[in-house]
């Protein structure tokens, strides 16, 4: 073993014990796998990470078109994000992935009777929540009646607790419409974020998810949600970046390789059997979506595996435009009263060096466009960007064209919580990990980076080992009241 990888660890894998306790398997290379890869690898053990793909990433990666590297969409998160912010740190990527100074999202509203409007969300350094409170009373798309109902809504939304089973079984329109919400304060607040979060609309998203997002991110710390992204992309963070760091933990990376089955062994380890060979050891993580960890699960691993078929995907959509020319002059921007909804420049990101300019709209909650063609795409959303962008109006599109991701998280409608298993099974050495486990979160790269980490740490912990430097507010792979 070599660097992180030889931190040894203490208890029941010492030299009396089977080889194959000494022996780790995480099946899944997204940011699920590689944390808990690391985090295993880190505590001693010898890890073996299989990916079906040709890459890393999972959900959250690039691809070459022509001359351009492409997202496959736009990944965002907050300063509250600690165990991402934690990995970006663990593979030696925080600098290229920067946060805001201080939360400043510009909104612009075209439907506006006098003309397109813009707006913006900021926050100052006062203390929660009076932090928001000048950008709320000055905020344009909401009358002051709709501003102070707001407000009212904030300060009853702090007193509920994310982990209360009843908030799951409610949406979140339901008890936004109780506390005097109206439609206009939904479109131009509460979907307008929790959209991009959660990826549905209020109306289809369980309250406890809701409830999570909001008081983590606007009701904890005034810094908790700027924003951060990365200036690279992606694949530089999750697939270079990351394949460093698990070759310097002695993490055995296997790209290629789909795992087929799960199987106990005479000597009592578990097999995974991929399409070129198998893999021994006592301790497996099934870093997969919940379909694929349904279809290797062993029989009596959870009380009603079928539970994880129940839960539901939601798509994004992302909406990649190519100009000739420069048509939007700050990095990122909301939008109301059109299709679109987030707007970022990734000219830098991609390569592009000619003078031209890269917009990519990432279009959540899309299940009415994810499977147009490309062409009504086209006439729908290049209209729509010349009335945002009055400089778009006699620009050239030198390039258009669409990334679908059909299932790109599960889909946080009520009741979804009940459904979520947690990280550990009933099999001895066999653990769940991914966005859609109970971590508390919605689908989000942070979520996924805590669930991989529960997974390891609870396996550490059932081998008798110990990791001596937890990431910030993971401990257990569940949010702390604190960090995010």
């Amino acid at each position: 073993m070599t660097g992180h990888g030889a931190a040894a660890g203490t208890g029941a894998t010492g030299s009396g014990a089977p080889a194959h306790d000494r022996r780790a398997v995480v099946v899944g290379g997204g940011l699920a796998g590689v944390t808990a890869a690391l985090e295993l690898a880190d505590a001693g053990l010898e890890v073996t990470l299989l990916e079906g793909r040709p890459r890393l990433g999972g959900l959250a990666f690039s691809f070459k078109r022509g001359e351009l590297t492409v997202d496959n969409g736009q990944h965002v998160y907050l300063r509250c994000c600690t165990a991402y912010r934690w990995f970006l740190d663990r593979i030696q990527g925080a600098a290229l992935a920067p946060l805001q100074d201080r939360l400043d999202v510009p909104v612009l509203d075209v439907a506006h009777a006098k003309g397109p409007r813009l707006g913006r969300l900021r926050r100052t350094a006062l203390p929660v929540p009076l932090h928001l409170g000048s950008s709320l009373a000055a905020y344009p798309h909401l009358s002051l009646k709709e501003r102070a109902a707001v407000g009212r809504a904030a300060l009853a939304l702090r007193s509920l607790d994310p982990a209360d089973p009843a908030l799951d079984g409610v949406d979140f329109a339901t008890w936004l419409g109780r506390y005097g919400q109206s439609a206009r304060s939904i479109e131009a607040l509460w979907d307008l974020i929790g959209i991009a979060t959660l990826n549905a609309t209020a109306d289809r998203s369980s309250l406890a998810l809701a409830v999570m997002v909001f008081k983590t991110a606007l009701l904890t710390e005034p810094g908790a949600a700027d924003i951060g992204w990365a200036r690279v992309p992606l694949g530089d963070l999750h697939d270079t970046l990351a394949r460093k760091a698990l070759d310097d933990a002695g993490v055995r990376t296997e790209l290629r390789a789909r795992a087929g089955s799960l199987t106990r062994t005479a000597e009592g380890a578990w097999r995974i059997t991929t399409d070129t060979g198998h893999h021994d050891a006592g301790t497996v993580v099934l870093a997969v979506p919940q379909r694929e960890a349904h279809a290797l699960l062993p029989a009596g691993a959870l009380d009603d595996a079928d539970t994880l078929l129940d839960i539901g995907t939601a798509p994004i959509l992302n909406v990649h435009v190519v100009y000739d020319r420069k048509v939007l002059r700050q990095p990122f921007f909301a939008a109301l009263g059109t299709p679109v909804q987030w707007v970022f420049d990734r000219t830098d990101a991609s390569g592009l060096t000619d003078g031209g300019q890269y917009l990519a709209l990432s279009q959540s909650a899309a299940q009415d466009d994810i499977d147009e063609p490309v062409a009504v795409l086209r006439e729908k959303y290049l209209p729509e960007l010349e009335r945002l962008l009055p400089a778009a109006r006699g620009a050239k599109v030198r390039d258009f064209f669409v990334t679908r991701e059909r299932t790109a998280t599960f889909d946080p409608a009520p009741g979804v919580g009940r459904l979520r298993p947690g990280t550990r099974t009933h099999a001895h050495g066999l653990y769940l990990a991914g966005a859609w486990t109970a971590t508390g979160w919605p689908a989000t790269m942070e979520g996924a980076v805590r669930s991989g980490i529960g997974a390891a740490h609870h396996a550490l912990a059932a081998l008798g080992r110990h990791h001596e430097h937890p990431p910030p507010g993971c401990v257990g792979g569940t949010p702390s009241r604190s960090a995010a």
